[in-house]
């Protein structure tokens, strides 16, 4: 529990460099939260996250930055109970896991139909290409991510995220 906590302080400090977050980050679940397929499972395993995944989610948590999953799986059933396993179900205004071969662009409209923030107030973090591509077109600061979330792919996606809202910022 220490890594964890060290992490969500370390999390925690690189939010506080910047003035201008995002109001919704959303994520993907395999090879992005955690470092494995999720069909490849059962519902009896036991899932895990990447080593600084947990800090990262209870930082923007305690922040009071809302966050969302869309994450193609023909399995989501799985990851619903993984999700629920961890404990982190509950963080999430909005689960988009559906068995789907269309883009991911489809998560992201039904995430806005829910939570009513717009795609520019989004920061998104998949480990694909295509998803990072077709995302980006929306207005969605998209971060790809080669190892997982990590501090330096949180960093990365905040700058990325300032510098772009930065001159168009209302409150």
């Amino acid at each position: 529990m220490g890594d964890d906590e060290t992490m969500k302080k370390e999390a925690l400090q690189i939010i506080g460099l910047f003035q201008n977050l995002p109001r919704l980050v959303v994520f993907d679940l395999d090879y992005t939260l955690w470092p494995f397929y999720c069909e490849f499972y059962y519902e009896d395993d036991t899932p895990y996250l990447y080593p600084e995944a947990t800090g990262i989610l209870y930082a923007l948590k305690e922040k009071g930055i809302d966050m969302a999953i869309a994450s193609r799986s023909p399995t989501p059933n799985i990851a619903k109970t993984f999700l629920d396993k961890l404990g982190i179900q509950s963080m999430f205004v909005a689960q988009e896991t559906f068995s789907s071969w269309t883009h991911k662009t489809d998560h992201f409209q039904r995430i806005h139909r829910k939570t009513g923030v717009p795609y520019s107030s989004m920061l998104f973090f998949d480990d694909e290409d295509r998803n990072i591509e077709a995302v980006s077109t929306m207005g969605v600061i998209s971060i790809l991510v080669g190892n997982g979330v990590n501090l330096a792919a949180l960093r990365n996606g905040l700058l990325q995220f300032s510098q772009c809202s930065g001159s168009s910022s209302s409150s």
